[in-house]
């Protein structure tokens, strides 16, 4: 099918076969420098302009929030509150008390604030794209214009775009954008894990995309990362119908997680709330992996009640009744910032006060947290796993396992630092269990921002420094009887999800619109195989090598 046509390559994030036109975003709204100045007499009139345009945008992004659930939800709340962040706002509104138009200052402003976030790299200059996305909404609201996103396409169409904001990829209809394809972004971006809880074939940080103009029929494969310029129509309607049926095989899968040989491994859903909790309770997952509590944090001007929080939770506790659950403590800071909590200013966020450790500077944000849990478990007459996010010491483990126990609840780390990962052995002499984030371990592994397309293939979870931290993990919790799970969005590659059962990993939590895939596809292979692909895996020297070494033990 590619023999004698134009094939464009990228980093592969969701799996699925497509073939429609492309589309592209229509071009964004521009801000001429250099405008006339504004009088001094209209000045104060201008600011509240701006302060009204800022404040309709925001509004109208937490109400698309209110309408959706788990990473979009979050991600949408995170981009209103930056619509209403005083430090734009201020840095805009300085700009108009000297004289400079509203939409000027929004586009200057905007830009400050951009060479600062890329400056400081990290998960911050992933921002830069929806602070940017910000501007454009501001600015076509004060120049009166229709809001900017994508086209609604009147038939089914492959999304092409630079970059895509949150606010643009969440609201997308799957019936209509079949395919995702961007110039920037990395797997573990915004646009790859809202498209994979969409369901949505995606692959991103695709280089030569910019060739591929509005109109041209293109044939998608998210599992190669490859895009095939104007593919022969037959072969490329055969490859959509293999696809289709192969996606209804996948989609019967009905649990629970074992491989062909009856080596069972749990199948479980990352969920955000309570929406989500129940939209994940109609799949085959056995429970939840990773329940993200940041949700009823973000974009709050004071921390919740207890009694709120407990209540939160127990709608996801309720969903999964009788079933585990692992609920993960807050997880803010970096990228997604408290207003209420108690942090300075930093030069590198990512490296930051993150996770666990914005409770050393915040006490009680814990502790209170952890009595809210402990409420929905009695009221719910469940037992959860609770696990803390950005662990890098056994101190810090034996003190959070500490708090975790005295309220009668099963305690647990996540593993995302490599130094986690190195004194694993240790870390569980004091919890029950270890859960690994791939997303941020193989950010800090090696030393790459994981939302830079630049970088993508650094933070490719394929990467076998990655995977060799991985399976030194599962080692300590062989050694330790006790599980290790995966719930970075590694787990929700069907290979990679194989090749880590046969590294010693004991559960997969996935999106759940992934959990049949890796289902399906985990039944298909032996333990066997899949210890004999991890060896050869980790034998290989990068991602492309070792997801061949995989392929050539389990299959495509």
């Amino acid at each position: 099918m590619t023999e004698n046509r134009e094939i464009v390559r990228g980093t592969p994030v969701v799996p699925g076969i497509a073939y429609a036109p492309v589309i592209w975003p229509a071009p964004r709204p521009e801000v001429a420098p250099g405008s006339a100045r504004i009088d001094e007499v209209s000045r104060d009139a201008e600011k509240v302009r701006f302060e009204e345009a800022a404040a309709v945008v925001s509004q109208r992004l937490r109400d698309r929030a209110a309408s959706v659930s788990g990473a979009a939800a979050e991600v949408l709340q995170a981009n209103a509150a930056m619509a209403a962040d005083r430090g734009w706002l201020g840095a805009a509104q300085k700009l108009i008390a000297g004289g400079t138009p509203a939409e000027e200052a929004a586009a200057e402003a905007t830009e400050q604030f951009a060479t600062l976030f890329t400056k400081m790299g990290g998960l911050m200059a992933e921002r830069v794209t929806d602070l940017r996305d910000i501007r454009d909404r501001v600015v076509s609201e004060l120049l009166g214009l229709p809001e900017p996103g994508i086209p609604v396409p009147t038939t089914p169409s492959i999304l092409c775009a630079q970059d895509l904001a949150p606010a643009d990829t969440a609201g997308l209809d799957p019936e209509l954008i079949v395919g995702l394809v961007t110039v920037l972004g990395g797997p573990t971006s915004h646009t790859a894990i809202i498209s994979r809880q969409l369901g949505i074939p995606c692959v991103v940080a695709v280089r030569d995309l910019e060739s591929v103009v509005a109109g041209t029929p293109v044939l998608l494969d998210g599992s190669a990362g490859e895009l095939v310029v104007e593919p022969d129509p037959v072969e490329a309607r055969a490859a959509v119908e293999h696809g289709r049926a192969e996606r209804i095989r996948i989609q019967s899968w009905e649990g629970p997680g074992r491989t062909s040989d009856e080596h069972f491994v749990s199948i479980l859903a990352n969920v955000q709330d309570g929406a989500g909790a129940r939209s994940a309770a109609t799949t085959a997952a056995e429970g939840v992996g990773l329940f993200r509590t940041e949700l009823c944090f973000l974009d709050r001007d004071s921390e919740p009640g207890v009694d709120e929080q407990a209540e939160i939770y127990g709608e996801v506790l309720d969903a999964f009744a009788g079933r585990k659950v692992v609920i993960r403590t807050l997880d803010a800071g970096s990228d997604k910032p408290l207003r209420f909590a108690n942090h300075a200013e930093e030069a590198n966020p990512a490296l930051g006060v993150r996770g666990i450790r914005i409770a050393e500077q915040n006490p009680g944000i814990l502790s209170r947290q952890l009595d809210a849990v402990a409420a929905a478990a009695k009221q719910t007459q469940s037992q959860p796993w609770v696990m803390a996010p950005m662990i890098s010491t056994p101190a810090e483990a034996e003190s959070f396992a500490a708090e975790v126990r005295a309220r009668g609840l099963v305690p647990g780390v996540m593993v995302e630092v490599p130094a986690a990962a190195l004194l694993a052995d240790r870390l569980l002499r004091h919890v029950d269990f270890l859960s690994i984030g791939t997303n941020d371990l193989a950010q800090y592994t090696m030393a790459a921002d994981r939302m830079s397309s630049d970088l993508a293939s650094l933070t490719d979870p394929w990467q076998p420094a990655v995977l060799a931290l991985v399976a030194r993990t599962a080692a300590a919790g062989i050694a330790a009887g006790k599980p290790v799970g995966v719930c970075g969005e590694a787990a929700a590659d069907p290979l990679l999800a194989c090749v880590l059962i046969g590294l010693g990993v004991t559960s997969l939590s996935c999106a759940g619109a992934a959990v049949s895939g890796v289902g399906a596809k985990v039944g298909s292979v032996s333990l066997d195989d899949c210890r004999r692909a991890a060896e050869d895996v980790l034998a290989t020297s990068d991602p492309a090598e070792a997801r061949a070494a995989a392929v050539r033990v389990l299959g495509a």
